[in-house]
């Protein structure tokens, strides 16, 4: 994503926003895009990289963080509320099978992503966006 690469750097020093499912917002490109063809070219991404059967429209794309969507990919967000807790690491029942599921599901995709990625620093940005959930679910506050 040309838009994605040009922010590489500045991004670098991003704070991290953590969300339910252990993703850096701070980081991700549903997140950061703004503009029409940012989202466009992040739908293509997402195409690309068989993290969506079609390329999707704008709306569809753009995320404005938890709960924006009346889905959650891996279930986490409505099991938050469930349990009454703001992060899976504040549940009695952490690390749980919907939670291993979670790391599972998205090391599973990890190759796909970089094999679409444009250059190794755009895959280690995303890496840090979406690869790191174990650490960033036992560690930090959600965001």
């Amino acid at each position: 994503m040309k838009w994605y690469i040009e922010r590489l750097k500045a991004l670098e020093s991003a704070e991290p926003i953590i969300s339910v499912c252990g993703d850096d917002c701070a980081v991700c490109p549903r997140f950061l895009a703004q503009t029409g063809e940012e989202l466009h070219e992040t739908a293509l991404f997402w195409y690309r990289a068989g993290w969506r059967d079609r390329v999707v429209s704008n709306d569809e794309i753009r995320c404005a963080g938890c709960g924006c969507r009346p889905t959650c990919s891996f279930m986490l967000l409505p099991c938050t509320r469930e349990h009454g807790v703001s992060a899976c690491r504040d549940c009695p029942e952490f690390e749980c099978d919907r939670v291993r599921d979670t790391y599972e599901r998205s090391e599973a995709k990890k190759r796909q992503c970089e094999s679409a990625c444009d250059s190794p620093e755009e895959f280690r940005m995303l890496c840090r966006a979406f690869y790191e959930k174990e650490k960033n679910m036992r560690g930090r506050t959600a965001g």
